[in-house]
């Protein structure tokens, strides 16, 4: 990292600038926000170098190409955090600590992985001492923290949510368990929501609060204190299953944040609403993609004390969230048109 990017990045009328933004977020969910619409869209550092061989050089460089854009972050309109964020092996991180295999397509960019063939009910929690892939990402972490920046956010892997890992691990097979053999996909729930929540405890331990941010960190930025879960595979099952099997360890892993958090979902989960509703740390939830079509369900569904993240469609567009709304309780995503 260069010295000119070290005093960049340091420089205390950005971090006031950064410091307001998170006011008026920390306003919004007290509800105390009036006549203002909060737009996100953050601004990521980006690195050539592979992250997986050299993660130190990964990060130096990405923190002098974020520096290029850190009066960005004084846009008085959009909230544009200044953000980094490795996220190894994309939505397989956990899957990866657990032995699966895990591959990348270079035609579709994305990682991929394999179902693991053991029995459902025999998972153990992985030795996390030994084990590459954490160790991987504390690298770039305590890295993070050595280079003692103060304006950037630093970016979580996705860690998802029990139910997204044990579908990742199992696939549809674990779905049927879950019916069939609730007893034994739960000691396989048990030991991933375990990983889970001693993974993020880990950030919570050594990384500054004020600049510790779930995956995607420069939209679905939150006041600091806030964790995230991700929610795709809820749609796959029923409210009753979900309040029953999966909604505990849900509610167990936001709790582990001062403030509780947020879950991500971008398919049809409106079944699930009177239940989150219930869930006291769930205080916001992001909708993108299928999920913001349903904006105006969550947004009469859910609590006044629980935010709403957008990234809107062609079809639910900025104009009509805010119709819907009234610009409350709402984060967009998107830049302002």
């Amino acid at each position: 990292m260069k010295q000119e990017t070290w005093s960049i990045l340091n420089d205390p009328d950005l971090l006031q600038k950064r410091n307001e933004w998170f006011d008026k977020l920390k306003l919004l969910y007290e509800g105390k926000l009036e006549n203002q619409i909060l737009y996100l869209n953050g601004i990521y550092g980006y690195s050539s170098t592979n992250p997986y061989e050299e993660p130190e050089k990964w990060l130096d460089e990405a923190l002098d190409d974020l520096a290029q854009y850190a009066e960005k972050l004084t846009d008085k309109n959009i909230f544009r955090p200044l953000c980094i964020e490795f996220g190894p092996y994309g939505v397989h991180f956990i899957d990866k600590i657990f032995g699966a295999r895990i591959y990348f397509d270079q035609t579709s960019r994305q990682w991929y992985s394999e179902y693991i063939e053991s029995p459902i009910g025999e998972l153990q929690y992985p030795d996390l001492a030994r084990n590459e892939t954490w160790n991987l990402a504390k690298r770039i972490a305590i890295a993070f923290i050595e280079r003692k920046v103060t304006v950037p956010l630093f970016g979580l892997p996705t860690i998802a949510s029990v139910l997204n890992i044990a579908v990742n691990l199992y696939g549809q097979r674990f779905l049927e368990e879950l019916c069939l053999a609730p007893d034994k996909a739960k000691h396989d729930m048990d030991i991933i929501n375990k990983l889970l929540v001693d993974i993020h405890r880990w950030y919570l331990q050594h990384m500054p609060l004020y600049q510790l941010q779930p995956v995607i960190s420069g939209h679905r930025t939150q006041p600091p204190g806030f964790g995230q879960l991700c929610g795709c595979t809820t749609q796959l099952i029923s409210p009753d299953m979900y309040r029953e099997l999966i909604a505990p360890f849900d509610s167990e892993l936001l709790s582990v944040y001062p403030h509780g958090g947020m879950i991500h979902l971008c398919g049809r989960h409106t079944q699930h609403i009177p239940i989150w509703k219930e869930m006291k740390p769930l205080r916001a939830v992001q909708l993108n993609d299928r999920a913001a079509e349903d904006l105006e369900a969550y947004f009469n569904g859910l609590r006044e004390d629980q935010i709403i993240y957008l990234n809107p469609t062609d079809t639910m567009t900025a104009d009509r969230a805010i119709k819907i709304t009234g610009g409350k309780r709402l984060v967009l995503v998107t830049e302002i048109r």
